[in-house]
């Protein structure tokens, strides 16, 4: 079985370029695509800055920066993705947008190249319904910030082959991931658990039960979490939040999974965190 030698990533922002970044550090050539010539530039130099951390850590060396960046051609061309082996999907949290995105993808490609999504919450089973070979099409859900996390939450549908997922896993294992296995559900695992325990945090603060810092400290040092659950809201946006929330919510039918009010009422407001330079916090 031949190896994913070459990927395409569409979307640039925070996911989409830290993927790009990962797998061309991990010698995959990798084009990352994004409609916004402007998006690419401010990527471009994300990918660089993040590039230089590594550097100043002794991650990684001068020739392996160079030959970082040189791996990753930047492009708004769709048609670059037409001789990938494999496509990741990174752009905004909609199933309208993304279900567009691999109905075309699924038009041109071949029959062989996977199909993936960095999806957080949105069902992987539904977007198949707009792709040619359901077989192909994958989750494949990397965590923030993608250069430092090691996670990759690997979603099966009942169509995915064993050949697909066999790939997405050594690929996930190649770029030094720790690629684990679940099932379609909505939220996954990882953020069916996770944002619920986040709006609960915020109902919390709602009900003035404590202040931001103090329930932010009662899980950092009662529960080891390395960040509290509203700094975590504030660092993954609030917007994103509430998408997912919105998706468990109307996946389960179950109203424990109903959006806080003031979450829903921050993001009317534009207070999506550190994105906007304010949310629980001032950034």
């Amino acid at each position: 079985m031949n190896r994913i030698r070459k990927i395409c990533v569409f979307g640039s922002g925070t996911m989409g370029n830290g993927i790009a970044h990962v797998a061309a550090q991990h010698n995959v050539l990798t084009t990352l695509i994004d409609i916004d010539i402007k998006q690419l530039d401010t990527a471009k130099k994300n990918i660089l800055n993040n590039l230089d951390r590594q550097l100043k850590k002794d991650i990684i060396s001068s020739n392996e920066k160079e030959n970082t960046i040189n791996r990753i051609n930047f492009s708004t061309d769709i048609r670059e993705c037409i001789s990938a082996d494999m496509i990741i999907e990174a752009i905004p949290e909609k199933f309208e947008m993304k279900a567009k995105l691999f109905k075309d993808l699924s038009a041109f490609c071949s029959n062989k190249t996977i199909l993936a999504s960095n999806t957080s919450s949105i069902s992987i089973t539904k977007l198949a319904n707009y792709v040619n070979e359901k077989e192909n099409l994958i989750g494949m859900h990397f965590m923030n910030p993608v250069p430092v996390m090691k996670l990759v939450e690997v979603i099966n549908t009942k169509f995915t082959s064993k050949q697909t997922t066999q790939k997405v896993v050594e690929l996930s294992k190649s770029m030094n991931k720790f690629p684990v296995e679940c099932k379609d559900s909505p939220g996954f695992v990882s953020n069916r658990i996770l944002m619920p325990m986040i709006n609960e945090a915020i109902q919390c603060f709602q009900n003035e039960v404590a202040k931001v810092d103090a329930i932010d400290q009662i899980m950092k040092l009662g529960m080891s979490h390395p960040m509290g659950p509203l700094q975590l809201a504030d660092f993954i946006g609030l917007d994103v939040c509430l998408d997912i929330m919105n998706v468990l919510y109307e996946g389960f039918n179950d109203k424990k999974y109903k959006p806080c009010s003031l979450l829903i009422e921050m993001v009317n407001d534009g207070l999506l965190g550190k994105k906007t330079g304010q949310g629980f916090y001032k950034y």
